[in-house]
């Protein structure tokens, strides 16, 4: 307790007793000294019952005070030895940072001096550089004074023989490389493709899609044009093609681009023409009861197909498609058969380099599935191709070999290559496919042309339909190792510019005649 605490109880206990004494006087005053003598000894009691409180508080409040004292005293002597510290520290900074300007001051002085003399070295160097910048121009003009050129030239001169040397060095450089790599490679190559072409032994000759429908009798070509020619009219508007009757005896000829349509033509026309009853409404039905049964067909067909070659988990509804193939020629060869004829390559091919040939069987015999719907649906048959297999849930690498088959995109797998190359093969064996007069001849004279524009070429010839063309070159204008250049530089532009199945091989020859003359 503080002292004013007790100085207030003090008060209150005076006020207390002074209240007393006068309550006492006013309900007595018979015993008014009584109580005056009772008040004076209270009123002594209460005095020294204060002085005590009194001197209990002061004492109370000096002994605290001290305490308080002592508190700030401490308080104050650890401030005061933190602020020494800290004096302490900035002096010691402040030394520290007097010996670096120091420091700093000598080295900025240090290197002006390096500075003056490297600017009395530069100013040395400068007046040598156009001393000997004088000397190379009096040494050139004297040396083309003695060569007869300018310095341009000279350069020149020097560049193009530089570039002819490299050019020379790099064409025999890539003579010797490409040699050793074909050696390497035409051995294997050669021995998987013969081994794979020998065990696929096929017809030379490509079947050809018939459109001519015999007749028994010319008599049958008035029934078939029916009056006023409504049952030809019925007849195509049901078939969508064309029937040419002309002066051919016994013979009607089915004209249409789809070749599933000039088949069910074909064959109503044969159901018709045994039935004898022609009309529009019967060969409405005719047509349409053929044209279920050609789905069918097409179906077994494709379904036939893949049991033969043995192909697991094909989606029902792609035999639709495989049996179209057999409607389908390219070239005159037919789509269905060179499809099979691929599978079996690529099968031999992988199985030669050690591929799964299931799989490249697979390939193989889906990569013109395009075909059989490229007339109706727009884009590369490549392409539609690669849509249908992923449809059908094909598998990535066969939907790969599909679409990159003619390198349109870029192959994931090696089936994509085996595929190429077996197409290939099949393609340009003899007599796979036919080829027009006009395009014969135009492929051949393209490729003399290319040959005979280059530089030092004599005479070029064309020969085997084609696939191969040689080159007669000029021995004094084009070396050993320049004619294999001029080779890869002609294949590059054959390839860039010419469409052709299959290869082209080009050789150049260089004739080396050695005359001389005994006298």
């Amino acid at each position: 307790m503080t002292w004013e605490y007790y100085l207030a109880l003090a008060v209150t206990l005076i006020v207390g007793f002074g209240l007393g004494l006068l309550v006492l006087n006013t309900i007595s005053k018979k015993n008014g000294e009584i109580a005056r003598e009772k008040s004076s000894r209270l009123i002594d009691e209460a005095n020294r019952e204060s002085a005590n409180i009194l001197k209990t508080a002061s004492l109370d409040a000096k002994e605290e005070y001290f305490k308080s004292r002592k508190l700030f005293e401490s308080e104050t002597e650890k401030t005061r030895d933190e602020q020494s510290r800290r004096t302490s520290v900035l002096d010691q900074r402040e030394t520290n940072l007097h010996k670096k300007v120091t420091f700093v001051d000598h080295k900025e002085a240090k290197l002006e001096k390096i500075e003056t003399s490297l600017k009395e070295k530069e100013e040395v160097l400068q007046k040598d550089k156009e001393q000997a910048s004088l000397i190379v121009t009096k040494q050139q003009e004297v040396l083309e004074q003695v060569a007869g050129m300018t310095a341009e030239n000279a350069k020149q001169t020097l560049m193009d023989n530089m570039l002819s040397e490299a050019k020379l060095a790099a064409a025999k450089s890539l003579y010797e490389i490409k040699s050793e790599t074909e050696r390497r490679a035409r051995k294997d190559s050669q021995n998987i493709l013969s081994l794979a072409i020998h065990r696929y032994a096929s017809e030379h000759v490509a079947e050809t899609s018939v459109s001519v429908v015999d007749l028994p009798n010319d008599d049958m070509k008035g029934r078939i044009i029916g009056r006023e020619g409504r049952n030809i009219r019925a007849f195509e508007l049901s078939t969508g093609v064309d029937v040419i009757i002309d002066d051919t005896p016994e013979a009607v000829i089915i004209s249409g681009f789809d070749p599933v349509r000039r088949e069910v033509a074909c064959i109503a026309l044969r159901k018709l023409i045994k039935d004898g009853r022609i009309h529009p409404g019967r060969i409405e039905e005719t047509v349409e009861k053929v044209s279920k049964e050609m789905d069918e067909k097409l179906n077994d067909i494709g379904e036939q197909s893949c049991i033969d070659l043995d192909l697991q988990n094909v989606d029902h509804r792609l035999y639709y498609h495989i049996g179209r193939l057999h409607y389908r020629t390219s070239y005159g060869q037919n789509l269905l058969i060179h499809s099979k004829e691929v599978a079996a390559l690529c099968s031999t091919i992988a199985s030669e380099i050690g591929l799964d040939p299931v799989v490249a069987k697979r390939c193989g015999f889906l990569h013109d599935i395009g075909k059989a719907t490229d007339h109706e649906v727009e884009g590369p048959h490549a392409e539609i191709g690669g849509r249908l297999a992923r449809k059908f849930k094909e598998k990535p690498f066969v939907v790969n070999a599909i679409e990159g088959h003619h390198h349109d995109i870029e192959a994931i797998s090696p089936y994509t290559w085996i595929t190429s190359a077996a197409d290939a093969v099949s393609a340009s064996r003899p007599g796979a496919r036919r080829e027009s007069f006009d395009n014969y001849i135009k492929r051949l004279e393209n490729l003399e042309r290319i040959a005979e524009s280059y530089e030092g070429v004599e005479k070029s010839f064309a020969i085997q339909a084609g696939r191969e063309i040689r080159i007669l070159v000029d021995s004094s204008q084009v070396s050993d190792a320049e004619s294999a250049l001029m080779s890869e530089e002609i294949c590059k532009k054959i390839e860039g510019e010419l469409e052709y199945p299959g290869q082209i091989k080009v050789m150049v020859l260089r004739e080396t005649r050695s005359v001389s003359y005994a006298k």
